[in-house]
């Protein structure tokens, strides 16, 4: 029996791993994402080398001198009448300012020989709102107000001690840890759905080329279920376990080499405890603590070993009910609508993510994480948080012991399924086939 479930498997197997789609799409995928991520910063890079000459015209004579010019934009002071300005053909933006704009009755009123930019109007009107609030400050007669705004000011930092913890541990920043669970779990649900799916795509084909009749002759329909699904089951972890790697070396590697020495300076500082945090803002310590985590190979591979062990699991489970619907079916028309029992759950296991990525200790993230329908997808949300381990192994057992009776329902269903044409059998035909003998 394992013997010809084996060779279905490898050539299951061998067939997709072979294709030239699923190499470009292993090798280009993970490529692409950090294409993504280092493609605006070079572009930005290049973009600062425009900058765009603004003419001011200021009826107030306090906001036009004060405005900080960058490498981006150069504001310019003139005195002369706005309608000089707009007839040349030289000039790349013209501000006016009327008397009234400090008052808050008037709009700024930008003049562009062209298309503007979000970055130019943000410029612009963050710098006049500012300078137009210590207009309106200096006016109460208050002496040192700058100082005394200086020091009031505050954007305190926190960090999570882990009383649950041996040495009392830090604990993963709550922002960085509901970003990586997102991502866990849309990587879960986008691998469920394609990879379930290929497989019921590959039962109907087969099905329909009269090629099941041929093969059920020397071989039990059970084991060339089995076969199909742990087949297609390896290309999902061949892929996922390539990306893996890819990451791997990104984060070891490339990503230190990307940063400036300064903040790889910052991140080890951080990483031994020893890093003044009242030195930074809530913002740049959070950039911190998310890089010091990409850079920590060894909280990588777990997350990365715990997701291969619930992709295999939901896979399994997933993937039974895949092999049971394509096997009733014709044609992927009639498929589309039984896979409402699977694609329901998998999206309620999304939603529910989402929920237990925010408050990963909360009873609906508990008990989702522990329903082998949505627990892959949400209990990926929560191990980030650092979650008790017994939760997650409890989950993994629960998940198994679904997998085992999916199996064999989807078996019964298997080996009746695959013998009926011209006809879509309803849900509670297809319960009748669960109990034939």
């Amino acid at each position: 029996m394992a013997s010809k479930i084996g060779l279905i498997t490898a050539r299951e197997y061998l067939t997709r791993v072979t294709k030239k789609s699923f190499i470009l799409t292993t090798l280009l995928t993970p490529l692409a994402m950090v294409a993504l991520m280092v493609i605006p910063v070079v572009l930005m890079e290049m973009a600062d080398d425009d900058t765009r000459t603004i003419m001011v015209v200021d009826d107030t004579g306090v906001i036009a001198p004060a405005l900080q010019s960058s490498k981006e934009i150069a504001y310019v002071s003139v005195d002369q009448p706005l309608d000089s300005l707009l007839a040349a053909d030289n000039v790349d933006g013209i501000l006016a300012i009327n008397d009234s704009v400090l008052a808050g009755t008037a709009p700024l009123r930008l003049y562009s020989n062209g298309a503007t930019s979000i970055t130019l109007e943000g410029n612009i009107t963050s710098q006049v709102n500012k300078l137009i609030e210590e207009s309106r400050l200096k006016e109460y007669n208050i002496e040192n107000l700058d100082k005394i705004l200086d020091d009031v000011k505050s954007d305190v930092s926190i960090t999570t001690i882990r009383t649950d913890r041996k040495n009392g541990d830090e604990g993963a920043s709550a922002f960085v840890s509901y970003g990586v669970g997102v991502l866990l779990t849309f990587v879960l649900y986008m691998f469920l759905l394609l990879y379930g799916q290929m497989v019921m795509t590959s039962i109907i084909e087969e099905k329909n080329n009269r090629v099941l009749e041929i093969v059920v002759s020397s071989i039990k329909p059970t084991q060339l279920m089995l076969g199909k699904i742990i087949g297609i089951g390896l290309v999902a972890l061949t892929q996922i376990v390539l990306w893996c790697a890819i990451l791997a070396v990104v984060a070891g590697f490339v990503l230190p080499a990307m940063l400036p020495a300064e903040s790889i300076a910052e991140i080890q500082q951080m990483q031994a405890g020893a890093l003044d945090v009242t030195a930074y803002d809530s913002g740049d310590l959070e950039i911190l603590k998310a890089l010091g985590m990409l850079g920590n190979i060894g909280y990588l591979l777990s997350l990365m070993g715990w997701m291969v062990l619930f992709l295999i699991g939901g896979f399994l489970f997933y993937s039974a009910i895949n092999a049971a619907i394509g096997s009733a079916v014709d044609n992927i028309q009639d498929a589309s609508q039984l896979q409402t029992l699977v694609v329901l759950p998998i999206i309620i296991g999304l939603v529910c993510s989402m929920t237990a990525a925010a408050s990963p200790n909360s009873g609906l993230a508990f008990w989702m994480s522990i329903i082998p329908l949505t627990s892959p997808m949400v209990m990926m949300a929560r191990i980030p948080a650092g979650i008790p381990t017994w939760e997650i192994i409890l989950s993994l057992v629960l998940l198994v012991a679904s997998i085992y009776g999916m199996i064999w329902v989807a078996a019964k269903i298997y080996r009746v399924g695959i013998f009926m044409y011209g006809k879509k059998p309803s849900i509670k035909e297809m319960i009748k086939w669960i109990n034939y003998k």
